[in-house]
């Protein structure tokens, strides 16, 4: 029996540093409301949604480091994209920078349900980039500088009839992060992302950007036979590109949706839990088949080592 999860992925293109936060969340609105009106109940936004990716910049004023921080969530700014959502009865999820009373600074995404209550939070925990000046590089990338590690781990939620779990990002790059949700029956996985399109530690050719990008989405939907649904932040913000490529993978491996433009867009498909539900019977049955006593190295290691079998 199908099982409808009507999903919508809400891309935006640049936001610049000159943008305020109330002109951000009118463009979200737009898209919340032609998600509506394409029928979806559930959308992802991107990464560090509300301002520009702030850690391309080297700072030292921590005042002109926080303000691209939210102090709160709802914030007055973001107030009316959760009476939005609940009004048309939308859940979501919404990337941001988070600063705690204690003073911790973290890349959080939240997951709120169609009732406009957040019901879930995700603190990203692989960090890319530095955290010293590299001030011969064309840009910097200092999320290891301006963010803490997240300290919540890897959740699932099951809001508003799916299992939902949450990542950021370079989170896409490591396969615990998929294998983590899909022990704790994960149908789908939401995650925004903001990616350069040029590697400053070494000259990657850009093209590998977009195509290492789509196939990680892939190969970890399939493994895990869930849904996942991929918001890109892209195009030239202040003269600074990243890849777009949001996307909707199925649990197949097969791309169902993805964009076409860099610009603000929404990417729709109507998605079936019931074929997750499939591959997780009859392929990746984990509590058939796998041998977590041969898995030990994963969890005892963080670098690799000598091989085991070294004499």
């Amino acid at each position: 029996m199908k099982r409808p999860f009507p999903l919508a992925v809400a891309q935006l293109g640049p936001i610049h540093l000159a943008d305020t936060r109330e002109s951000v969340v009118r463009r979200l609105l737009e898209l919340l409301r032609e998600a509506d009106g394409r029928g979806a109940k559930f959308v992802v936004f991107p990464e560090l949604a509300l301002t520009t990716f702030f850690p391309r910049y080297w700072m030292t004023d921590q005042a002109e480091i926080d303000r691209f921080f939210e102090t709160s969530m709802p914030s007055p700014a973001t107030q009316p994209l959760f009476d939005e959502a609940r009004r048309r009865g939308i859940g979501f999820y919404l990337g941001f920078a988070e600063l705690t009373p204690a003073g911790e600074r973290y890349n959080t995404a939240i997951l709120v349900n169609r009732a406009g209550a957040i019901v879930g939070r995700y603190r990203k925990v692989h960090l890319p980039g530095h955290a010293d000046h590299k001030p011969k590089a064309p840009f910097q990338h200092l999320e290891k500088l301006y963010f803490n590690v997240g300290n919540e781990g890897f959740k699932v939620w099951n809001s508003d009839g799916a299992n939902i779990g949450m990542c950021i990002c370079n989170d896409r790059r490591w396969p615990e992060t998929f294998r983590v949700m899909g022990l704790q029956s994960a149908e789908v996985v939401v995650l925004g992302y903001n990616t350069p399109s040029h590697n400053i530690h070494w000259p990657e050719p850009p093209h590998l950007r977009m195509f290492h990008h789509l196939l990680l989405l892939q190969a970890h939907a399939h493994e895990n036979a869930l849904w996942v649904g991929a918001a890109a932040k892209c195009g030239a913000e202040d003269g600074f590109h990243m890849i777009a490529g949001s996307a909707i993978v199925a649990p197949s491996g097969e791309i169902a949706a993805q964009s076409v433009t860099e610009d603000d867009e929404l990417v729709f498909f109507n998605c079936d839990l019931a074929l997750g539900d499939t591959f997780r019977e009859h392929v990746f049955n984990f509590a058939k088949h796998r041998r977590p006593e041969h898995y030990r190295l994963i969890v005892d290691r963080v670098g690799a080592g000598r091989p085991v079998t070294d004499e």
